[in-house]
């Protein structure tokens, strides 16, 4: 049996695709993310508390998700990703991501937090439910937690609307994850940045054909976007950024 690294307890191996990185050959954070989200439903499933959920109308929503990058993986390059439960706190599951070169050089880490909802009801659900204490331990929480993207006072410098289209939509017909990051990188790219770590809040659903108004502001170091869908905020990102050369 292979001893995974730092109590990590699911790995895949993964080639980095031609499709999925930018202009310079790296790989970009939503597909990343895709990357993220595609093992832990390996994982999910390898337990039993992944798609099987279904069953008992009950569905995982990612809540917030961190993602730091010290060394973007890029095209045609041998990565393994590593991830495991890191325990419950009130209703929130935390599960953690780690990516490695084939050399052992830590490229990237990432925390997230899901909720369980009743898919008819969209109540929140106890995760210790479905979750064994050996994969969550509720005793022992997540030291490192995604906190609340809090928006500074400040007008917007840039705004912009995206209406959802049937691509963005996932299983459970509403916008995935990672078309939000994708929003979020396109709006940095087009004031010629990139993230170089990114923290985002998922409020709310959208729909097809749901109008996305999105904002950007800039304070300090930090950059914040808003995507908001009339009076509902559904997402609130904040990121470290480098200008593009």
């Amino acid at each position: 049996m292979t001893v995974l690294p730092e109590g990590f307890q699911f790995s895949k191996a993964f080639e980095i695709g031609s499709y999925q990185v930018n202009p310079k050959g790296l790989i970009r954070l939503k597909d990343l993310g895709d990357l993220f989200q595609e093992i832990a439903w390996k994982h999910a499933d390898s337990a039993n508390f992944g798609r099987i959920l279904l069953e008992k109308n009950l569905m995982w929503a990612l809540s917030r998700l961190e993602i730091k990058l010290w060394k973007s993986p890029v095209w045609g390059q041998q990565i393994t990703i590593y991830t495991g439960g890191r325990g419950i706190e009130k209703l929130y599951a935390f599960r953690e991501f780690l990516v490695v070169a084939e050399s052992g050089e830590v490229l990237a880490r990432a925390m997230s937090s899901w909720l369980l909802v009743h898919t008819e009801t969209k109540r929140i659900q106890r995760p210790a439910q479905v979750l064994t204490e050996t994969l969550f331990s509720s005793s022992k929480p997540s030291e490192w937690q995604p906190q609340k993207v809090d928006l500074p006072s400040l007008p917007a410098l840039v705004e912009t609307e995206y209406v959802v289209q049937a691509s963005d939509l996932d299983l459970y017909d509403h916008v995935n994850n990672t078309s939000y990051i994708r929003l979020v990188e396109d709006l940095l790219g087009s004031q010629n940045l990139t993230a170089s770590t990114l923290l985002i809040n998922y409020m709310a659903e959208c729909k097809l054909r749901d109008q996305i108004q999105l904002s950007l502001y800039r304070l300090e170091n930090s950059t914040y976007i808003k995507g908001q869908v009339s009076n509902r905020i559904v997402f609130l990102a904040s990121a470290l950024v480098v200008e593009d050369k």
